[in-house]
């Protein structure tokens, strides 16, 4: 699917997802939990084991109330703010999501263009059904790769080598992913068989993709299971969409693998996946330009601690050697203003714009973004705060016990 085709869907917010149908993130959540097959709709919403880390992300927004200023007039309301000398409209940036072409068929060609269009930045999974050419073309604006090593070194080196070619700006390393966390939604609706199981091992799962025909449609017409067009494995091509757990066992990313990718990739490097000062410290030691604090959306290590929690440790250690980035149970802007005050130059979106994504394509991400936008000014405003930049912890009540 073309840039063209994508943005000739849409021409305004359709009905659907105008107010007062959609008002929030998670009226998007619920479109998309209606579009979409169980399994489908699981892997995206779910998290690992009793999804106590996926839970506190949110959660953890709730222990931290605002201190505003009151009676203060703001003419203007400046949201911008800068990442690796881009300029964003507004502190965000779209995060990796895999088998986002599972969701939407415009996948993250359709993400990517949405990002443009809202100025903000988008990040490419490995793990995507789209080629990554395809999806930089589809944004004039910034777009990174992220970086997994399925396939090994020479795959890796392949994708990279494609990425600078295509105008990628930078390149995201998530060290948090030695092993696919066990995500128990995932067994249960069959989604193993779903990417690589046999006509007979698909048979208990096929009554769910039968009561959600507009996706079953678009999934069939867009051609089923996508290959992972960018992990090209030399002499055989594309790699098979498929259950990645084994192959991310063979793929660990190691410290020693950053003084590798610091020879073979001269622009900015972000370590995603920190949760200590330890971390931190030694991402910025191996050259990192910046780190994003995270803990893959509480897909990864169950009882691992909320990100917010986390935050201000690692920006103390950071100290301002680099940029620091969040993501995890971001819904509203308000959760945005609090991770900025605590230090974050910027958040990266996940579900927030996936439930778009997978709710209406590209108008829904469109739609997510818009939201979060105007809630980000609406907070600025009402705590009497004029620009993003002059956000910091005086605007919070931090609870005695962090």
């Amino acid at each position: 699917m073309s840039r063209q085709e994508i943005r000739g869907t849409v021409r305004s917010t359709p009905r659907s997802l105008a107010s007062p149908r959609v008002i929030n993130i998670h009226d998007l959540r619920r479109l998309a939990h209606g579009r979409l097959p169980k399994v489908v709709f699981d892997y995206l919403d779910g998290g690992a084991e009793s999804e106590v880390t996926l839970r506190e992300n949110c959660r953890v927004f709730d222990d931290v109330t605002f201190r505003p200023r009151q009676a203060v007039a703001i003419p203007e309301c400046d949201l911008r703010t800068r990442v690796l000398s881009a300029h964003l409209a507004f502190p965000a940036i779209l995060a990796p999501i895999g088998y986002s072409r599972l969701m939407h068929p415009g996948g993250e060609v359709a993400a990517a263009t949405a990002a443009e269009e809202a100025g903000l930045a988008y990040t490419l999974s490995t793990i995507s059904g789209h080629k990554l050419e395809d999806v930089r073309a589809a944004s004039r604006g910034p777009v990174w790769y992220q970086l997994y090593l399925v396939g090994g070194r020479e795959v890796a080196e392949g994708a990279i080598d494609r990425a600078r070619r295509a105008g990628f700006s930078a390149l995201v390393v998530t060290i948090d992913t030695p092993v696919a966390g066990m995500r128990e939604r995932d067994p249960r609706n069959g989604m193993q068989e779903l990417l690589r199981g046999s006509i007979f091992s698909k048979v208990p799962f096929l009554p769910q993709m039968f009561t959600h025909p507009r996706w079953l449609v678009s999934f069939l017409i867009d051609g089923g299971v996508p290959k992972l067009e960018n992990i090209v494995v030399p002499g055989k091509g594309p790699m098979s969409l498929m259950d990645v757990t084994a192959a991310l066992a063979q793929a660990v990313v190691t410290w020693e693998d950053m003084r590798w990718l610091k020879r073979i990739w001269t622009g900015p490097i972000v370590v995603k996946g920190v949760l200590t000062a330890d971390d931190a410290k030694r991402a910025i030691d191996e050259g990192a330009a910046a780190i994003v604090v995270s803990n893959h959306g509480g897909r990864q290590l169950d009882g691992a601690p909320a990100t917010l929690r986390v935050l201000p440790e690692v920006v103390a250690a950071v100290n301002g050697q680099t940029e620091v980035l969040m993501d995890g149970g971001v819904r509203r802007g308000s959760d945005i203003v609090k991770a900025i005050c605590f230090g974050a130059r910027a958040v990266l979106l996940g579900r927030a714009y996936a439930f778009g994504l997978a709710a209406a394509g590209k108008a829904g991400v469109t739609r997510a973004l818009e939201i979060l936008r105007d809630d980000v000014e609406r907070t600025l405003r009402l705590l009497g705060c004029p620009s993003v930049s002059a956000l910091n912890s005086s605007y919070l009540n931090i609870p005695k016990h962090w």
